[in-house]
């Protein structure tokens, strides 16, 4: 992730130049047309896109924007699949179902108005994946187990996905997939003259584009959200 952001920024900043004034701006877009490759239209059909989606900084809100920006960086109408990462709650606090009612509700109104299909979870265990499935009106229909937390599934949470019908994915995503001091830093070495330390991410959303028939990525890549804390 961090190699990409960096990549991403150098390019971006090294031709805008000295152009625009960084310090006026509210909103500024860093993307390397080049780098996106938005979908034919034609062969939509044949394609599945997936995202996986990190909340770092931000509120339930934000998922919309996300799945907003997706959609319009691979020009489709909606994705095929999002999984939420449970968004960091602070020391000493456990994850629970009121924690990820709100992220789980907004998930639910993009599939209702049709800008996502299907909608899974990462990292609950089994009470919890119960919890959410019995409260939720769209139910998930899969959860991410980490390779890192269990060498075999545990059987208590297969035996309740077997009978839910939710497909058991893994990954080996870290529990922090970028932090604040990191983007940061990288944001120091990429760009010049600005106050990195006033930018806090807000979200990164993971894309894959996959051809369906072949199982092969066509692409894949990031987007993250960025927020100014000007002084």
């Amino acid at each position: 992730v961090r190699d990409c952001i960096q990549k991403t920024l150098t390019e971006w900043s090294s031709k805008i130049g000295q152009d625009q004034n960084q310090e006026t701006l509210e909103v500024l877009e860093c993307t390397v047309a080049q780098a996106i490759e938005k979908i034919n239209p034609e062969e939509r059909d044949e394609l599945k896109v997936s995202a996986k989606l990190f909340i770092v900084g931000s509120n339930s809100s934000s998922i919309r924007d996300a799945v907003d920006l997706a959609c319009s960086a691979l020009g489709v109408a909606q994705l095929d699949s999002v999984i939420i990462a449970p968004p960091p709650v602070e020391d000493g606090i456990n994850l629970s179902l009121e924690y990820l009612q709100p992220y789980w509700k907004e998930l639910e109104n993009l599939v209702q108005n049709k800008k996502i299909v299907a909608i899974g979870t990462s990292d609950l265990d089994k009470t919890l994946l119960e919890q959410l499935y019995l409260w939720a009106q769209v139910k998930p229909s899969s959860n991410q187990v980490n390779l890192a937390s269990c060498c075999v599934m545990p059987p208590d949470l297969t035996a309740f996905a077997k009978e839910c019908d939710i497909q058991l994915l893994t990954h080996n995503d870290p529990k922090e997939l970028l932090c604040e001091a990191s983007f940061q830093e990288v944001l120091q070495e990429s760009i010049q003259n600005v106050k990195a330390n006033e930018w806090i991410p807000l979200w990164l959303l993971r894309y894959s584009v996959i051809v369906k028939s072949r199982g092969i990525i066509k692409s894949k890549g990031y987007i993250i959200q960025a927020k100014r804390n000007a002084s």
